[in-house]
């Protein structure tokens, strides 16, 4: 029965994770900044955030030296995926940018084999290819005239840098804490991206800083560290598909707060992407439930 609770509260955690994250979305296109204004900003006000509360509860923030470039890494290219993340969310809407992004599972579990030596599981290729298909009924037309087939593509791009980002972390999270590890990549993006402070002008973040505060501690200090956190419990590709329902509470949300209303094409993408997630959970259940 401890297995099963314990089972039970890891993906009700990670679930929790996908809806503070999923508010990316609606907030990427709400927020009226140049992104990669909105990126540095998020990413300063977020690791302060963490900063006080990993020295509130006590958490090192000692890096061993091995692991000193991996987190590098990771930061560099968590900076990449958040730019081009949100440069498909201005192109296009939360739907086209959200659910592109999820190829990720995809690359994933062809990455993850060649990566980190893991057993290649054909039943994630299968769940990954469903999710593909979800995109592609979200592609108006393959016209690089066309804003929505531009932001896929970046988006596409945006996946490979998370799902990289992803791999990288991997190995290290059961060494530290979820929110420190989240801090040493909000420090790194803030110093990769702090000169973009110099290119625009920075009076116009006050008409926007209280999304921005959303943004950084809802979306990125809590969402990501729990997120970090279920990498202690489940595989990358296993997460990474758990994962893939953020796109329906963002398309959600953004039709609330934003009423960006899903086409018929877009209920089709997501029901789709939410088969995988809802076939992964129980195989994972089910999983730790026999171990």
């Amino acid at each position: 029965m401890k297995v099963k609770n314990t089972s039970l509260a890891h993906l009700l955690e990670i679930n929790l994770a996908m809806i503070f994250i999923s508010t990316s979305g609606a907030l990427g296109r709400h927020i009226d900044l140049p992104v990669p204004l909105i990126i540095v900003s998020r990413s300063i006000l977020a690791v302060i955030v963490l900063a006080i509360y990993c020295k509130w509860k006590g958490f090192s923030f000692k890096v061993l030296k091995k692991d000193r470039f991996p987190i590098l890494a990771s930061g560099l290219f968590l900076a990449l995926h958040w730019l081009t993340y949100f440069y498909s969310l201005k192109l296009s809407n939360v739907a086209i940018g959200m659910l592109s992004l999820f190829t990720y599972p995809i690359l994933t579990s062809l990455l993850e084999p060649l990566l980190l030596k893991t057993k290649f599981q054909r039943m994630h290729l299968f769940l990954g290819l469903l999710v593909l298909t979800g995109i592609y009924f979200l592609v108006p037309a393959f016209d690089l005239d066309n804003s929505y087939t531009i932001a896929v593509g970046i988006g596409l791009l945006s996946a490979l840098f998370y799902a990289l980002r992803n791999i990288i972390l991997k190995n290290r999270t059961s060494s530290y804490n979820g929110s420190s590890l989240m801090c040493f990549q909000l420090f790194v993006i803030t110093i990769f991206l702090s000169p973009v402070l110099f290119f625009y002008e920075l009076d116009q973040i006050t008409t926007q800083w209280q999304w921005l505060v959303v943004l950084a501690v809802l979306t990125t200090s809590i969402g990501h560290t729990l997120f970090l956190n279920s990498f202690k419990h489940f595989s990358i590709t296993t997460a990474s598909i758990l994962s893939s329902v953020q796109p329906v509470f963002g398309i959600i949300i953004a039709a609330v707060f934003l009423g960006e209303i899903p086409t018929l094409m877009t209920i089709l993408g997501g029901f789709l992407i939410l088969s995988s997630v809802i076939i992964e959970s129980i195989r994972s259940y089910k999983k730790k439930e026999t171990s």
